[in-house]
């Protein structure tokens, strides 16, 4: 072989090489910014789920809560950042699905701003009321609301919250008249629904399974097409007879538009990982949650028809909240 064929080989096997070589992701910590007040279940899932993807990807992963605006605070900030991976952000049903429909400017466009890298996780919903509410079952209490002189109060975390979304969708394939009472967040909704002031809500397990489990709340059915494996006692709404309707919170994680795919493919690698691991698997049961991991792809589909979804039933109930 002479000296100029193995030179030109060399360089051949050098430029096969070379986007394998130049690949090296992530460089330094990685910013995950939860879009939530510190302490909440969507803060809760990160922390531990960071935990594990650390060991993955031998950079630390830092949380960076930046709550407000139905998460468009966070969305927007995570929309500018620079597309290399190194800052992901909480994506959830507002985020990628109902937001563009109930604000004007939210400061981010769900479609164009962000890869998405993949699900975590769906909140299931339980419909509860307070105990001295008669009903036990759907169809005691479809019977009760009808009953009532005037649409009966729901509360739910907020304007625009998937609660919220929920109930007015349940509200429309029950054929009942309620009326909203909106809370600023979850905590204070179940505390009103336990002590009476409002009668009933969809709630979901995280902020509500330990009030269940205590008695404190009565669950009248899963708005989930199955039941929920911590709760499997508790039947869905669907097996009492109610057709149509299904309805999750849910979150994944995003990536700002234009990071790389082999950069996006790393990340998801170590997120199905740490969906997988014992430790987050217990919290998960813990908070009463459904882990979904999947592909990229997979979570754009499922964000598309999402939007379809919730986005008629804001449309059609005039909900905005500009």
């Amino acid at each position: 072989m002479t000296l100029s064929t193995l030179a030109r080989r060399c360089i051949g096997a050098l430029a096969l090489s070379a986007p394998l070589l130049a690949f090296a992701f992530p460089t330094g910590p990685v910013e995950w910014v939860v879009p939530y007040a510190a302490g909440g279940g969507s803060d809760v899932v990160a922390r531990v789920i960071a935990s594990e993807m650390t060991k993955t990807l031998g950079q630390p992963i830092v949380i960076n809560n930046k709550p407000g605006a139905g998460t468009n605070i966070g969305a927007a900030y995570a929309a500018k950042a620079k597309a290399d991976g190194h800052v992901v952000l909480t994506a959830d049903t507002a985020t990628l699905s109902t937001n563009q429909f109930l604000y004007t400017k939210p400061g981010y466009s769900a479609e164009q701003d962000f890869a998405p890298v993949g699900l975590i996780a769906r909140f299931p919903m339980i419909l509860v009321v307070n105990p001295q509410v008669p009903a036990k079952n759907l169809q005691e209490f479809i019977a009760w609301a009808k009953a009532q002189g005037n649409a009966p109060a729901y509360a739910s975390p907020g304007a625009g919250s998937p609660h919220h979304l929920a109930t007015e969708l349940f509200s429309d394939v029950a054929k009942l008249k309620l009326l909203h009472a909106p809370y600023k967040g979850a905590a204070p909704a179940v505390q009103d629904v336990i002590g009476g002031q409002v009668p009933f809500m969809f709630v979901d397990t995280a902020a509500g399974g330990s009030h269940i489990r205590a008695g404190k709340l009565r669950a009248i059915g899963v708005a989930s097409l199955k039941r929920v494996q911590q709760f499997d006692n508790i039947p869905t709404l669907a097996e009492q007879g109610l057709a149509g309707f299904e309805a999750y919170a849910w979150q994944g994680m995003v990536a700002p538009a234009r990071t790389p795919a082999a950069t996006v493919q790393a990340l998801n690698k170590a997120l199905v990982q740490a969906v997988g691991t014992a430790a987050v698997k217990e919290r998960f049961q813990t908070l009463g949650l459904e882990a979904i991991p999947g592909s990229p792809e997979e979570m754009a589909a499922y964000a598309k028809s999402e939007r379809e979804k919730w986005g008629k039933v804001i449309k059609a109930k005039g909900i905005s909240l500009d």
